[in-house]
């Protein structure tokens, strides 16, 4: 009789069965799907981007392009969009997406202190330029020296906050200097 890592060869296929069982239960079930594209269209006006501004339908141009509200393709505040790309860019980036306003950062160690490592999460939450807009959440790790491994570690509750103000500084910047 052969072993496997399960165990021996029935042990193996036992399992094998009962994921695909697991895996063919899950995909069942009764599921209602309500077609609202035609409704979306109009409530943005006729534009395929969403709300005001961007490129409509057929090409023709929004007037109210470039407002600021997000439109011209993104689905969050343009401005603050802008000023978290801004304030993270010394991280390098994981992620970033402009249609949700999840811009996710990699690991960043800075110089001064290589036995520490730094994480962004920043999420824009509206079309709306507002103090409320913007969330980031901050992970840290350090490293273990007896084990090598990268270890998680608290984070000033103030980074947070720190780090939403930079953004939402940055934003204002950039909104008053295309009013000038």
């Amino acid at each position: 009789m052969t072993r496997t890592a399960f165990g021996n060869n029935n042990g193996a296929w036992r399992w094998l069965a009962l994921a695909l069982a697991l895996t063919v239960a899950a995909c069942g079930g009764e599921a209602t799907y309500r077609d609202d594209t035609a409704e979306k269209y109009e409530e943005t006006g006729g534009s395929i981007l969403g709300g005001s501004g961007g490129i409509g339908i057929g090409g023709e141009e929004r007037p109210d392009a470039g407002d600021g509200s997000g439109g011209a393709g993104i689905g969050v505040n343009s401005y603050l969009w802008r000023a978290s790309l801004d304030t993270v860019s010394f991280m390098p980036l994981a992620s970033a997406d402009p249609f949700g306003g999840v811009i996710i950062t990699d690991w960043y160690s800075p110089p001064q202190a290589t036995n520490e490592r730094f994480k962004l999460n920043v999420y824009i939450l509206g079309r709306d330029l507002r103090a409320d807009g913007v969330r980031a959440s901050v992970f840290r790790q350090i490293l273990d020296p007896r084990s090598g491994n990268w270890v998680d570690a608290a984070v000033e509750p103030q980074t947070q906050t720190d780090v939403e103000n930079a953004i939402l500084t940055k934003a204002r910047q950039l909104r008053i200097a295309s009013l000038q």
